[in-house]
């Protein structure tokens, strides 16, 4: 609730007025009855100058009534909507500061139904209480005291009511919260399945895996489905059950007035009004169930928003000063291990680069290339040992600084739908033409970019569908050049262009990067033969380091790896 609490303060204003318009909506509801009651008195003594003048009071109550429902209508609305956008707003601000191993731990589908369906969720909560949480107690304590005063010989029939509709709702409405706990997981885990179905569309259908996805979303969404149909069935025993207990209730008020006007003809005239509190002590009861059950289902999405604010990113910038970094580059005993891993990644690594250099890192897959680069751009920190850029702890830079120093490009592409210009502009937020022109002639992109009308106008699709794999690296090389950085590490973003484009695209970086630490990630020891030193991974350890030549000569996993692709070229 301390979340609804801290986004309710801006609204104060009109919270305040919706409670208010819900206190006139049920004052007018509960008057109704007893001018009702006062009408059927003066038609049977043939009063008909006080039946005119209440008859107007009435249209003139009910009127007040509809006004006041239709202001706290809007207001609710408005209330409801506004803070759900403020709390998403907040959520995703929120997991924008998430490491990536904050992303892993929550996986991307979840946080989107966090974002989405939660955030709807505690909408609808927000909008049911400003709508019933003033009105429902007023309704019951004003409808169960008027019905008594009404005609106060019944009064066991309101007690027999209040307990069988309690009895009803709490059989129903308790068991309800926990299978909302499992819709949630559910709705979870289908939309895990549909995203990765519809952005694996190529993988299902070249390894002809329709039936068994089909299987897959199937099995998880007949769950949901039983689960929904669990829900449906209380709600639809439930409303025939408040039914049948309100008309028997009605029968029992209807037959025993039947004997008390023979005594007390007025209690005739009584009958409505009594019989209108009954309806309203029931509904009272009713409605605070449904809010009982959509608090139920609102609070567990309240708990899985709780659960994204009260993450602490696994990464925290120092709050220092902006500052220029060199391009110099340092680990210090270095090791690392993803969260759940028992085994390290990387052990106890140890180097120096100058600014400069330009360094390749190749070793077998699984032997901690791309994780030891990762720890440059601070994607990730290391459990123990030091990493420096510019001499200076990453621990103690600002974030602003590191990603101006470092860029970061991966083998994966991925660019953003707009225009090929705005995601050019990720690198460099106000990149001029001419430095989008420089960045594309060194990532070999310009080649493509000059065929298209728009040029750096020209949309990107969702999921950048409109480029070939190739255009797609060679744009987010260009991305990553464009800031002109100190430090550039390449995590085999060349792998998907053809030879030529990729030696051009090395030319490019040894001629126009030339004071720029560069590090070459890469399967192909081809990539990296012109690199000033070359890392060699093996097990998570840096197991050698020199040029081509010098680990020809003396590093027997470098041996191995090049006398492989070096028969692989040959075959």
């Amino acid at each position: 609730m301390k979340i609804l609490k801290n986004h309710a303060r801006k609204y104060w204003g009109d919270i305040l007025l919706a409670m208010l318009t819900v206190i006139v909506m049920a004052g007018s509801t509960l008057w109704q009855p007893k001018l009702l009651q006062n009408v059927i008195n003066a038609i049977l003594n043939n009063q008909n100058h006080k039946i005119v003048t209440l008859g107007i009071y009435l249209i003139v109550i009910a009127v007040i009534g509809l006004l006041a429902g239709v202001f706290n209508t809007i207001l609710s609305a408005k209330v409801a909507q506004s803070m759900s956008a403020d709390i998403r707003e907040t959520v995703f601000r929120k997991i924008e500061t998430f490491s990536f191993g904050n992303i892993e731990k929550f996986q991307a589908g979840n946080l989107v139904v966090r974002l989405t369906n939660d955030v709807t969720q505690i909408q609808n909560l927000i909008m049911t209480t400003l709508q019933s949480l003033l009105r429902v107690p007023i309704l019951f304590i004003g409808a169960f005291i008027l019905a008594i005063n009404t005609i106060h010989q019944l009064w066991w029939i309101i007690l027999v009511l209040v307990i069988l509709v309690f009895a009803i709702s709490a059989a129903t409405f308790g068991q309800m919260g926990r299978h909302f706990g499992l819709m949630q997981g559910l709705i979870d885990r289908v939309n895990e399945l549909a995203k990765e179905n519809l952005i694996g569309v190529r993988v299902v259908k070249s390894f002809n895996q329709e039936q068994n996805e089909k299987n897959r979303f199937n099995e998880v969404s007949d769950k949901l489905n039983e689960q929904n149909i669990f829900v449906g069935t209380l709600f639809s025993v439930l409303i025939p059950a408040f039914t049948l207990v309100g008309n028997l209730a009605v029968v029992a008020a209807i037959y025993f007035v039947g004997d008390l006007a023979k005594s007390d003809p007025g209690s005739v005239a009584a009958i409505a009004s009594f019989i209108n509190y009954l309806m309203q002590v029931m509904f009272a009861i009713i409605i605070g169930g449904m809010m009982m059950t959509f608090s139920a289902r609102a609070m567990v999405s309240l708990q899985r928003i709780r659960e994204v604010m009260d993450t602490d990113p696994e990464i925290v910038y120092a709050d220092v000063p902006e500052q220029e970094l060199a391009g110099s580059v340092s680990f210090k005993n270095v090791s690392f291990a993803y969260n759940g891993d028992e085994t390290p990644t990387l052990k106890d690594i140890s180097f120096e680069v100058k600014p400069g250099e330009m360094i390749g890192i190749v070793g077998a897959t699984g032997s901690g290339k791309s994780t030891l680069a990762q720890m440059i751009p601070r994607l990730f920190d290391p459990q123990t040992g030091v990493v420096k850029v510019g001499g200076v702890d990453l621990k103690q830079v600002n974030e602003r600084s590191l990603r101006k120093s470092v860029a970061f490009v991966l083998q994966r592409a991925i660019l953003f739908s707009g225009t090929v210009g705005d995601n050019l502009k990720q690198g460099k937020s106000d990149a001029s033409e001419h430095d989008m022109d420089r960045a594309s002639r060194i990532a070999q992109a310009a080649e493509f970019i000059d065929r298209l009308p728009e040029r750096y106008d020209a949309p990107v699709e969702e999921r950048s569908a409109n480029f070939s794999g190739g255009q797609k690296q060679r744009l987010s090389i260009t991305r990553g050049v464009i800031g002109q950085p100190k430090v550039l590490i390449m995590d085999d973003s060349t792998s998907a262009l053809d030879a030529q484009s990729e030696k051009l695209v090395q030319e490019a970086l040894d001629h126009e990067l030339k004071g720029t630490t560069t590090f070459i990630i890469a399967e192909k020891i081809a990539s990296v033969l012109h690199a000033d030193r070359i890392f060699v991974m093996d097990d998570g350890k840096l197991v050698g380091e020199g040029t081509h030549a010098q680990l020809v000569k003396n590093n027997r996993i470098y041996q191995e790896i090049y006398a492989t692709q070096k028969g692989k070229e040959a075959i």
